[in-house]
């Protein structure tokens, strides 16, 4: 199975620390994040990952070469400007083939065994997301999870009560190559996407309860490395 790890961003949040620095490279315990997802996939099975490189992208191509010091073969996807991460993973698609394929956010610091997405089988124009509880920054997360089908947050529940019964989409997912056809290259979120997914019933998810961090600030990258 390939994967695919999202490095293009401009980490805007996390200035000064990404002046100079790509986020992707910003290191917890001693280990740039982007390594940490390299090592983790290379451990479940993966061989084939794909990186899509933007800002500071030179860098972020110079740290990960060929792969083969990790034992995987990786390609970079180049970027002109940051495409977003449903527009990135749209222009990488010719180098993520026919099968199904892993996305993780570059940005994001967690122990979750890859080995789970492998070993679950998806139909075409499926997508299965990991799911977490809702930390602290983000208290009204993202979607429900129901009998194993994600589904979205109910309008009428009070703010409590959604943070309550929501977890928050972790930056992981599997996805079928076709679960993005019909959507041209260019810029694109993928909120909207997965949103039509869910009205027609083609998005599952799971619930990870193990370690998981959005590093989207200097502050939550200081406390990674206390």
């Amino acid at each position: 199975m390939r994967a695919m790890i999202l490095a293009a961003g401009q980490g805007r949040r996390m200035r000064p620390l990404t002046q100079e620095t790509p986020k992707p490279l910003l290191k917890v315990g001693g280990v740039p994040l982007l390594e940490h997802h390299l090592l983790g996939l290379r451990d479940a099975g993966v061989s084939d990952v794909v990186v899509n490189a933007s800002y500071l992208g030179d860098q972020v191509a110079a740290f990960c070469g060929d792969g083969g010091r990790w034992g995987l073969r990786i390609r970079v996807s180049r970027e002109a400007a940051p495409l977003e991460t449903a527009g990135g993973i749209i222009e990488a698609l010719p180098l993520l083939g026919e099968a199904p394929f892993i996305v993780v956010n570059g940005d994001v610091y967690c122990d979750y065994p890859f080995r789970r997405l492998i070993d679950r089988a998806i139909d075409s124009g499926q997508g299965r997301l990991v799911l977490v509880d809702n930390p602290t920054h983000h208290p009204g997360g993202d979607f429900r999870l129901v009998d194993g089908k994600v589904e979205q947050p109910e309008d009428t529940v009070t703010s409590e009560a959604r943070s309550r019964n929501t977890l928050t989409f972790s930056g992981i997912a599997l996805y079928a190559a076709d679960f993005f056809a019909g959507y041209e290259r260019g810029k694109r979120a993928l909120k909207p996407l997965l949103d039509d997914a869910i009205l027609q019933g083609h998005l599952s998810g799971e619930r990870f309860e193990g370690v998981w961090n959005d590093v989207g600030t200097p502050e939550r990258l200081a406390a990674l490395n206390v």
